[in-house]
């Protein structure tokens, strides 16, 4: 697909029925990538296809005909033709069928003092409904693939069962009277039935992170029509309705509180377990609960719009990619089945040419038919995914796709920005200093008065801190000069607050102690405010942007990991060192733009080092584009800048550790399925072919294989965030 298509594309999700294994999935996306105008990426856990595809060339209809074409079944997400049943009760008669008409059949060829006159016809009158109509599901999905001139693991399990009661009957009804394999056709049957079952329970199991959290949205909405509360499903807001919430009510959807006050639990997006207050003109999302307070809000985003939509989107596409692992294990289960047939044929051929016996020779060739079926291959990578960015969505880290965690594993540096994310991002007052004969209760009482007319963050953290001692005056004149102080008359005197240079310029003398305190406090990294009136300094406040109180574990669990943390800042030198200095961080740059941090990026990488870029996802953004691995620390309703790699709805700096050590186990953890699913083909192979496994034990084997790989994947619904508080309920 051409990168001209890719820019006008639109994405569709089909729900995909019929695929059985690897196999499948490969023959599907391989006659989606054949359309013109389409890329398409199937997800054998979630049975699902994400098609690219240019609308200009390609309808919705087109795409599920190839599918179709193909032998499998399709529909658009969403429609209601056909919706699928997750459950794995699809398989759950069959398999009752064949454990009931198969058992007794497996009783009586295995224990000799059950055999009666006639038990021979008894088990084939038990087997072939077994065989036939419990075990229709892989013939007819090996007659489809055949078909299309394609084979699939059904095609093993229906070749290796065929043969088993074909052989058998053939001995009853003709007389032969050679051993018979009734019970391992009928075993075989139930045993993959019993795979099934559990397999499509486990990852129904495996994609429960991300429907419980789009579970969460509310169901209906309270809006305010013509001065009257109206009731109404969810589904049905629109963009600019005003929505009434109780105290204990969800939010029903992204929007702008209007009037009233409260606290709103958001940790469904940002794995923080402590409500954060809000009032008029904040923004909250959908989802969240109202703790206490009346709210009315303005919907702002709704439907798919909304953040917890997007974050169920960014998952589930993430969760169709494939790791370049994954690509391989792909190659390989495209041409193993064929191989695997001439293996069994090659078999049979070399057991009856060595004397071996034809019983012997079939056994053997039927047991490398069944115990090779690549299911475990199909279900390595996505289980893996869809169990651990599930996890990560629930405790705040959304992560691109497979490709993100092969970076993970080879970083090397974290550079962090300073404002917003090592700190609070805003100023707040560190300490007074009051003149000779001035209380500090009367300069707080003045300058806060003074800068409470101004929106500089200075002046508001001023502001705030003068309002919290108590009321202010009010201020008679006011004027300011940009970046330098203000002037205002408060209760007649004529206050001027500001650097010490525009005091200075405004003929207010500055007293030896003070002068002496100012450097203090600026080698400490501090802003100094002046503030004076009746022609001399009357004191000094000291402001700084506060490092979050979780930034040094942060830096701690950096350095448990192996990666080394990088400070970097636009501020001046002596702000950034305070910082570094407080949190033990040995590298930093200082007086850098937002261009020159990418710049600072790429002289790293030309020095060998392999760097994740932490930042707020939109001043940061070139850096972010330029290292190896972007994270964006960010609120939840920002989720729609998509701005790296990674985004991190929780404003805790641990959270980067989270992200790269879920990572690193999701990856890790792809790496032992696959090697579990090789290693299990690449040694039960040779042992059936040399005649050392039955048929029975291959079967139970394969089913086996496969969900020791899912059960390895849901493992990581135990991963524990560094964050103790990050969604608690939600871990497994």
């Amino acid at each position: 697909m051409s990168e001209a298509v890719k820019d006008r594309d639109e994405l569709i999700e089909l729900e995909l029925d019929g695929m059985t294994c690897a196999s499948c999935a490969g023959r599907i996306e391989r006659k989606l990538n054949s359309l013109e105008g389409a890329s398409a990426t199937v997800n054998f856990a979630s049975e699902q296809a994400y098609v690219h595809f240019d609308p200009a060339q390609l309808e919705v209809g087109d795409l599920v005909a190839a599918v179709k074409s193909a032998g499998y079944g399709a529909h658009a997400r969403g429609s209601e033709t056909g919706e699928r049943e997750l459950s794995g009760s699809g398989y759950g008669k069959r398999l009752a069928v064949a454990v009931v008409l198969g058992l007794p059949v497996l009783l009586v060829a295995m224990i000799s003092p059950l055999q009666f006159t006639g038990w021979r016809w008894f088990a084939l009158a038990l087997a072939t409904p077994v065989v036939f109509w419990a075990g229709w599901p892989f013939h007819r999905a090996a007659a489809l693939n055949l078909r299309h001139s394609g084979a699939t693991m059904d095609t093993l399990v229906s070749m290796g069962t065929l043969s088993a009661w074909s052989w058998s009957a053939a001995v009853v009804v003709l007389g032969l009277g050679g051993p018979i394999y009734f019970e391992a056709a009928a075993a075989i049957t139930a045993l993959v039935l019993l795979g099934r079952f559990l397999e499509a329970r486990a990852k129904r199991r495996s994609g429960s992170a991300i429907r419980s959290l789009l579970e969460l949205s509310a169901k209906e909405a309270t809006v305010m029509r013509e001065g009257a509360e109206t009731l109404i499903p969810a589904e049905e807001l629109r963009v600019g309705d005003l929505l009434l919430v109780r105290p204990g009510e969800k939010i029903a959807t992204d929007g702008l509180i209007e009037d009233g006050a409260s606290a709103v639990d958001q940790s469904f997006l940002t794995g923080e377990a402590v409500p954060v207050e809000v009032a008029a003109g904040d923004t909250v999302a959908g989802g969240a609960v109202n703790t206490y307070g009346r709210l009315l809000v303005r919907a702002t985003r709704v439907g798919s719009e909304t953040a917890l939509a997007q974050i169920g989107r960014l998952v589930e596409e993430a969760q169709a990619g494939k790791a370049p692992v994954q690509r391989l294990a792909d190659r390989i289960s495209a041409v193993f089945v064929p191989i695997v047939i001439a293996i069994s044929l090659l078999t049979l051929a070399s057991w009856l040419l060595a004397g071996g016996g034809a019983g012997a020779a079939f056994t053997a060739a039927v047991a490398v038919l069944v115990i090779a079926c690549p299911c475990a291959l199909g279900l390595a990578t996505p289980a893996a995914l869809m169990v651990g960015l599930g996890r990560g969505a629930q405790i705040g880290v959304l992560i691109r796709g497979p490709e993100m965690l092969e970076r993970t594993r080879r970083i090397t540096t974290v550079v962090l920005d300073k404002t917003g994310t090592v700190t609070e991002g805003r100023m707040s007052v560190a300490g007074v200093v009051a003149a000779a004969g001035v209380s500090e209760a009367e300069l707080i009482r003045l300058t806060g008065a003074a800068e409470n007319s101004s929106e500089h963050p200075i002046a508001r953290a001023l502001a705030d801190y003068g309002r919290a001692q108590g009321p202010l005056p009010e201020v008679e004149q006011f004027g300011s000069s940009a970046g330098l102080g203000i002037e205002a008359r408060v209760e007649g005197r004529a206050v001027v607050v500001g650097r010490p240079v525009f005091l200075h310029e405004r003929g207010l003398e500055l007293p030896d102690e003070l002068e002496r305190r100012i450097a203090g406090l600026e080698a400490q990294g501090m802003t100094v405010v002046g503030a004076g009136w009746d022609g001399a300094v009357r004191g000094l406040v000291s402001l700084r942007d506060a490092t979050k109180p979780s930034s040094e574990a942060a830096i701690r669990s950096f350095e448990r990991l192996g990666l080394e943390p990088f400070l970097l800042s636009g501020d001046n030198e002596r702000t950034v060192m305070s910082v570094a200095r407080e949190l033990g961080i040995e590298r930093t740059r200082a007086g850098v733009l937002p261009d020159g941090k990418a710049a600072v990026i790429r002289e790293l990488q030309e020095a060998g080092e392999v760097v994740a870029m932490v930042g707020d996802g939109i001043n940061d953004a070139p850096a972010l584009a330029q290292a190896d691995l972007g994270l964006a620390l960010g609120s939840g309703t920002d989720i729609a800048l998509e701005a790296g790699d990674v985004t991190l709805t929780s404003p805790d700096l641990r959270a980067v550790s989270d992200a790269v050590s879920l990572a690193r186990r999701t990856l890790g953890t792809i790496r032992g399925n696959l090697f579990w699913a090789f290693a299990y083909n690449v040694a039960a192979i040779p042992i059936a072919a040399a005649g050392l496994l039955s048929p029975i034990v291959a079967a139970a084997a394969m089913s086996a294989s496969s969900l020791i790989v899912v059960g390895n994947s849901l493992r990581l619904r135990r991963f524990a965030s560094l964050r103790p508080e990050a969604s608690p309920g939600s871990r497994a």
